[in-house]
């Protein structure tokens, strides 16, 4: 089953980003040893790849997975972010 939502939705950490288009949710089925299978176009639009390590972590009534990049892959994430800390006078 497919749910379309539309509107304005921005990722933060180089994901992909959507903007104006349909975000489409998918349900999966768990299987007997407690396995799912990411769809195809899930794995495609968040760059999963296999063997990759997810994180797993609970909110409330919810589940979610959070792909794990390689270090490699974070080169540049934070570029061009303001480094200037303003200091109180009695600070050096």
């Amino acid at each position: 089953m497919k749910v379309a939502l539309s509107g304005t939705i921005v990722s933060l950490g180089g994901l992909t980003n959507l903007i104006d288009r349909e975000l489409v949710m998918t349900s999966v089925t768990v299987s007997s040893k407690f396995q799912i299978v990411i769809p195809k176009d899930v794995r495609e639009a968040m760059g999963i790849v296999s063997g990759q390590k997810i994180q797993m972590l609970t909110y409330r009534n919810r589940i979610e997975l959070i792909p794990i990049k390689p270090m490699k892959r974070m080169k540049g994430f934070l570029k061009g972010i303001d480094t200037e800390v303003e200091r109180d006078k009695d600070r050096v």
